[in-house]
């Protein structure tokens, strides 16, 4: 087998990507410290077609020497804006008709491979904070959790991983 080439792989410019169809889901990111994840995780939105990608309090906002690193550009591609708390961005995408998703452990989640929503429902997920994870209050303000089933001894998956299986999940239940 040979690997494609950058050409084989038909990839649209900058411009061409900002006018194609997007999935309907958006990402919040709940005050995420590392800007490598922040990077990661804007290249995943990138790769998927996420509609936006919200960052809020203490998340780092482009540019970013070091969002870029991960990144690779997709910070210029990805639509994204800025919100001092992650409250504000959930009341956003509920104006907008989004059902909200917390993606955290808590007593009453949904499995991620569970969650089936109607096609063309627009879905939005908040990812939390390295160590803490998503704000109570945030939890509160959401429509429902979603958790990633694990099975090892560990008992938390980095944020920019976690992010991208639940990206993928609901970028292929579309």
């Amino acid at each position: 087998m040979e690997k494609k080439t950058i050409w084989d792989l038909n990839r649209p410019d900058i411009e061409q990507y900002r006018h194609s169809a997007k999935a309907p889901v958006a990402v919040v990111l709940d005050n995420v410290r590392s800007l490598n994840n922040i990077g990661s995780i804007f290249r995943t939105c990138d790769g998927l077609g996420v509609a936006e990608l919200l960052l809020c309090g203490i998340t780092a906002t482009p540019p970013s020497p070091e969002i870029h690193k991960t990144a690779l550009g997709a910070e210029d591609s990805v639509e994204w804006r800025y919100f001092p708390s992650a409250i504000e961005a959930v009341d956003y995408l509920h104006e907008k008709g989004y059902r909200v998703m917390a993606l955290e452990q808590v007593k009453g989640s949904l499995s991620l491979p569970d969650y089936h929503p109607t096609p063309g429902e627009l879905t939005a997920i908040v990812a939390g904070n390295e160590v803490d994870g998503v704000d109570q209050q945030v939890v509160d303000a959401c429509d429902g959790a979603l958790e990633i089933p694990q099975f090892g001894t560990k008992h938390s998956l980095n944020v920019a991983v976690s992010t991208a299986l639940a990206i993928y999940q609901l970028t292929l239940l579309r």
